[in-house]
């Protein structure tokens, strides 16, 4: 039986005797970090470029992140035995926040890249892995239910090389690996365009901004019908609370849960790894966020700024500010993006780690311009928000297709002509 999908045809049925199905160990090549007395402690980082020594901050979900970086002297990195990364190798978090992974492509601007004792690198052999198959095999269920089945639930969550090794893989012959690979690379290949444009778009409304705006300081001489001000003068904060969590019925429902993670990347909120029922929620009526709220992390992440797509709650490590007018909406999240070096300062206060109550978070000093000056900033970069909003429920559509279809190709129940 055949059916199209995606312009490709598929055929459905079990999994082909010629098939390989084996394990993680078998199939690609497991390097663990070099733990000898060459390994790398504070004194040995330098502000010099030469390599770079992940941590684990640095891969997050599906890619890296080089907002914050490390570098060991070529002198150093020459005394380390193992293991350098190569294009093509894959990276997989193991300590603490597990299963994170990321790809080092061709384009990847770093030459030389070590990990540290918190992750370990994936490297396929081309002659038997396809590397983009491998890739998808590491973002589907398949492979996350499994570490997740097998993590070590210590103080410190771990998840040993001796149970990667174990994970199960299914190997179709490599041409079969390629067209399987495409399929699913075509609906990333879509994302990635939509994320893309988003960054554009955010770009084109943030010069608006500093044109319209940046010239002006809280301390510098301001326009008429400006005013400068405490956030609380102005504006509503909301700050979010946790429900036990020893209490199930408080989680799973339709009202979202906001925490940390969920702000990475994106200007607005879409998706929330947790929810909270309608009982718990109404208990607290007073912790909702509606629709068109900035929400700013001040509690060890300092200074994500984020917008709620919809009705929300948030744990109490998230700052919410509630315009009182829509058309302040764009004018605050660039305001407050622009403030994340001032946030962190602030947070950095007396403590070890970073930390804004709610009562110094309403204390920041800001500006607030003369309201025909705010509409006609909203006027001219809203549509270009609506638009960048549209693009992320497009690109949450395509990513819970592609989930959906990813483990029944890597299964065998769908199967791909090539």
């Amino acid at each position: 039986m055949t059916h199209k999908t995606q312009d490709t045809d598929f055929i459905r049925g079990q999994l082909p005797t010629w098939w390989t199905e084996t394990t993680l160990g078998e199939a690609v090549g497991i390097l663990d970090w070099d733990r000898g007395s060459n390994y790398p402690n504070w004194t040995d980082f330098s502000s010099d470029w030469f390599c770079l020594f992940l941590n684990t901050k640095n891969v997050q979900n599906t890619q890296f992140s080089f907002a914050e970086k490390m570098f060991i002297s070529e002198e150093k990195d020459n005394l380390l035995r193992k293991w350098k990364l190569q294009r093509g190798d894959f990276v997989l978090t193991t300590r603490g926040t597990i299963g994170n992974t990321a790809h080092y492509h061709s384009w990847t601007p770093y030459d030389h890249i070590r990990i540290n004792s918190g992750m370990v690198i994936l490297r396929v052999n081309p002659k038997y892995v396809d590397e983009k198959y491998f890739w998808q095999y590491l973002n589907g269920s398949i492979f996350k239910n499994q570490f997740i089945a097998l993590q070590s639930w210590s103080a410190v969550p771990q998840l040993p090389i001796k149970d990667i090794k174990t994970f199960h893989i299914s190997l179709p012959p490599l041409p079969e690996q390629c067209a399987i690979a495409a399929v699913l690379s075509s609906f990333d290949d879509k994302i990635e365009l939509l994320r893309e444009e988003n960054k554009t778009l955010e770009a084109t409304a943030q010069t608006i901004f500093k044109e319209w705006f940046g010239k002006y300081k809280v301390d510098s001489e301001l326009p008429e019908g400006w005013r400068v001000g405490k956030i609380k003068d102005f504006w509503t904060i909301v700050c979010g609370k946790t429900p036990s969590k020893d209490n199930p019925d408080y989680f799973g429902w339709n009202t979202p849960f906001i925490k940390i993670p969920d702000m990475h990347n994106d200007v607005f909120i879409v998706k929330t790894e947790d929810s909270l029922t309608e009982a718990w929620a109404d208990s607290q009526k007073n912790k909702f966020v509606p629709k068109g709220s900035i929400c700013v992390s001040c509690i060890a992440t300092v200074g994500l700024i984020s917008i709620t797509s919809q009705d929300s709650q948030t744990n109490q490590q998230i700052n919410s500010i509630i315009p009182n007018e829509d058309s302040y909406l764009e004018y605050l999240y660039f305001t407050f993006t622009s403030m994340k070096d001032k946030l962190i300062g602030i947070g950095s206060w007396g403590s070890a780690t970073l930390n804004i109550n709610t009562s110094v978070f309403s204390n920041v000093e800001i500006m607030s311009p003369a309201i025909d000056k705010i509409q006609e900033y909203h006027s001219s970069v809203g549509p270009i928000f609506e638009k960048i909003l549209t693009n992320l429920y497009q690109i949450q559509s395509l990513s819970k297709t592609r989930d959906e279809l990813l483990p029944k190709l890597m299964n065998g129940e769908v199967r791909v002509k090539f």
